[in-house]
């Protein structure tokens, strides 16, 4: 308290000079028109310009809730088209059956918001790692996707986080088609370029365009039909000619991603035991 009022004292003039000009400002901008009324629009562009930066910040923070509500109903609303489109193939041209069969029902996901903590995109064979592991129900060849589309597949978990095999890893494999043709291929990454992979084994009957859509199959535990996966760019025949190789331009940008969902079908463990088991027969 003495060492307070020593400072005080040593510089009290300059705490009265400070105050008689606060004071005179104070009837300034009180007593003359002109003056209060530059004191007012100044003031009034400084809490402008601060509303307008706290209302971006707020906006910014809730961009993230909306992101993640957008990424939730996109994936709601592939199953449900995935869905349509295997029932409009087997009614076929069949209206009076179409009006006649009860709805569709989709087959049961669960899904779990995950957010990328580390990512590579210039390896042979790159990795990604979510926030989310074993102790929030994630396992391995659980599926993982975002707004844009396939992202890869649960590859390893430990409690709080789990490995990811994406599109861009040498050893991925993911069981791809053209909407609406029943003719799969499987798609393969081939280093270097992290927009495009290649869709190889599409038989050489299979009608196809270059702007085609690829989804996945549905030929497999990990996804369900119909997910987005890319865009058809450009094709050639394979080496032994029987097929063709499609390079694909991949609709998930693995240079930004950030929030992630992970699914999982109901009953995919009980279907993957009963084809492990037969492989063992085998």
């Amino acid at each position: 308290m003495r060492n307070l009022l020593d400072f005080l004292m040593k510089y009290n003039h300059w705490f009265l000079f400070l105050l008689l000009e606060a004071a005179g400002f104070a009837l300034l901008f009180r007593f003359n028109h002109y003056q209060h009324s530059v004191f007012f629009t100044s003031t009034n562009a400084v809490a402008g310009n601060l509303y307008e930066l706290s209302g971006g910040i707020t906006s910014y923070f809730h961009l993230r809730t909306q992101n993640d509500d957008l990424l939730d109903r996109n994936l709601m609303l592939e199953r449900r088209l995935a869905v349509l489109e295997r029932r409009l193939a087997e009614l076929g041209e069949d209206t009076a059956r179409l009006f006649s069969l009860p709805p569709a029902r989709g087959e049961a996901y669960r899904t779990y918001r995950a957010t990328v903590i580390k990512n590579s995109l210039n390896k042979a064979d790159n990795y990604i790692t979510l926030d989310k592991g074993s102790d929030d129900g994630i396992r391995p060849e659980m599926g993982v996707v975002d707004a844009g589309g396939v992202v890869g597949i649960v590859y390893k978990t430990t409690p709080r986080y789990s490995l990811v095999l994406p599109l861009l890893n040498s050893k991925s494999s993911v069981s791809c088609k053209i909407r609406g043709s029943h003719y799969f291929g499987y798609l393969k990454w081939e280093g270097g370029d992290s927009r495009h992979a290649i869709l190889r084994d599409l038989p050489r009957h299979a009608e196809f365009n270059v702007g085609d859509t690829v989804v996945t199959s549905g030929y497999s535990t990990v996804f369900p039909q119909g997910m987005m996966v890319g865009i058809v760019e450009d094709m050639e025949d394979s080496h032994d000619g029987l097929s063709y190789l499609l390079k694909v331009r991949l609709s998930t940008d693995f240079g930004r991603l950030t929030n992630v969902r992970i699914i999982a079908r109901e009953g995919q463990e009980e279907q993957r035991t009963l084809e492990n088991n037969i492989k063992k027969e085998d």
